[in-house]
């Protein structure tokens, strides 16, 4: 069941920074101006450099109006089920039936034995689980006769039952093991991995089925399980509607920290993947074919030639030649070549939008390239200051650039990298599936991925070598001027042998 046709929702994930509190609180008002339908807040109280998490959903339901809200995920051996229950109750009342408890084994179990939780194997965390699943919805059952009763090898709970929440809250639990899917399938109301914690997109669907046997096994239908993803990046609509149909996924959230990229995942992405799923679901069925086939070509925009449509706008962008080192990462002299596509060939709206989208992701990197390359001429330069108070004091802000420098850095830097494992893992398949002659210019694609990762690495061991001492700027200049060179050329490269291809097949 690849599509079990629940409602899209898409939201926002987001860091529970102590530092930048009013930050994070505004982010969160942002999100619910912009539309979208959910924030989520790491929960992981080990760390002194985050607010409590659930003091923080507290504040921001009193700070918005309709958006949802959850942890993502509450570790339950620092939370325990019976005070729990009560605390999500408490939010839902407030917040008037917004609040959605995603749960956690305990994944970091050093941490939490740090903070007085208990030390529990792997094994032990799953039952306590189980248990404080029951304790819950013991506690939230008001209809029911008696008081919580439960003796259990890790919960021992004698107490009254209530308040009940404002709305039937749901219980998301963050698994991947079997154990944990089975779980799910059997007492959990919705399944929430992160995507860069799988070892493939296919794993959703391993994970789909062991939860749908341990639904039907359990008398559930597999559609009381919502499927939720966060996700590391913003991923195109045509992928995110293809995740949506073909491995069930109805709950897109993001971790975002920039304004912008808010707005644009809410008023622009989150529209387009919901009419990619509609029109899919509405589709008459004629043949008993799949639905993952199906969804794969409707949300990719697969389209025969035909006279429809118009020329492929897209225009991939030139490398222009120019290199600021001597260093050669690659012979760009190697770099196989794919056929070049029919002159005739008319696009559709959705596959011109295909193409297009790789041009605008790259291009946001390049502008991305671009600031840090300023930033390191601002610090040469001296320019950037700690702020008009301390601008007076050399030491203060050469320390405050240094560290401004290199906080962007490392998040361009990692911005490319899972730009680069997102093609990796999902694009790259499925074209090589669609069109095998794409199969040498994909396998050197990937070849340059993982140098320009190698680059990366380099930048980020400049970096730190600047940050503890300023005469490492030179080397600093170099392996970044090093990283432009790279990078520029290989998104060229890029788009000249994938913008058409893409076009065709879908993301």
């Amino acid at each position: 069941m690849p599509d079990y046709g629940h409602d899209l929702l898409f939201g926002a994930n987001f860091v529970p920074s102590a530092h930048q509190a009013d930050t994070v609180v505004a982010l969160s008002q942002l999100a619910e101006r912009s539309g979208l339908d959910l924030v989520t807040f790491q929960d992981h109280p080990y760390q002194p450099a985050f607010l409590d998490t659930w003091t923080l959903l507290s504040y921001v339901a009193a700070a918005t109006e309709r958006i949802r809200l959850a942890g993502n995920v509450h570790p339950l051996p620092l939370r325990p089920p019976a005070m729990l229950a009560q605390a999500a109750a408490s939010l839902d009342i407030l917040s008037r039936g917004r609040f959605e408890l995603a749960l956690g084994s305990g994944g970091f179990r050093e941490a939490i034995a740090s903070m007085g939780g208990p030390r529990l194997t792997p094994s032990q965390a799953v039952d306590a689980l189980e248990e404080g699943i029951a304790i819950i919805r013991a506690a939230w059952d008001t209809d029911a006769p008696g008081d919580i009763r439960h003796n259990g090898e890790h919960y021992q709970v004698s107490a009254q039952r209530g308040p009940r929440p404002a709305h039937d809250v749901g219980i998301w639990l963050g698994a991947y093991k079997p154990r944990m899917l089975r779980l799910t399938g059997r007492l959990a109301d919705g399944w929430l991995p992160s995507l860069p914690y799988l070892r493939s997109i296919g794993e959703i669907g391993e994970g789909n089925a062991v939860i749908d046997e341990a639904a039907a096994e359990a008398g559930r239908s597999p559609r009381d399980i919502r499927r939720l993803l966060n996700l590391a990046e913003e991923l195109p609509a045509t992928q995110l509607a293809e995740l949506a149909l073909t491995y069930g996924v109805s709950v897109f959230n993001i971790v975002v920290d920039d304004p912008r990229q808010i707005q644009r995942f809410a008023q622009e992405t989150a529209p387009a993947v919901r009419e990619l799923v509609v029109a899919e679901r509405d589709r008459p069925r004629t043949s008993t074919a799949s639905t993952a086939s199906t969804a794969s070509s409707t949300a990719a925009g697969t389209a025969h030639n035909t006279t429809e449509g118009a020329a492929l706008p897209a225009t991939p962008t030139p490398d222009d030649g120019v290199r600021l080192t001597e260093i050669r990462v690659w012979d760009e002299t190697t770099r196989p070549t794919a056929l070049r596509p029919d002159p005739e060939r008319r696009y559709t709206p959705a596959e011109q939008a295909n193409a297009q989208h790789l041009i605008d992701v790259h291009d946001h990197l390049r502008g991305e390239l671009a600031r840090l390359r300023d930033l390191v001429d601002q610090v040469a330069a001296g320019t950037i200051d700690a702020g008009a108070a301390r601008s007076h004091i050399n030491t203060m802000t050469m320390r405050q650039n240094n560290w401004t420098l290199g906080a962007y850095c490392e998040s361009y830097c990692r911005l490319v990298t899972m730009h680069h494992s997102a093609e990796d893992a999902m694009v790259f398949p499925n074209l090589r599936r669609a069109e095998p002659g794409l199969a040498p210019v994909l396998d050197r694609l990937q070849e340059e991925h993982h140098a320009i990762h190698k680059v990366i690495e380099r930048v980020d061991r400049a970096l730190v070598a600047f940050v503890g001492d300023p005469a490492g700027l030179a080397d600093l200049r170099t392996t970044v001027d090093l990283l432009t060179d790279s990078l520029l050329s290989h998104l060229s490269y890029e788009e000249r042998e994938l913008v058409e291809p893409l076009a065709r097949h879908g993301l």
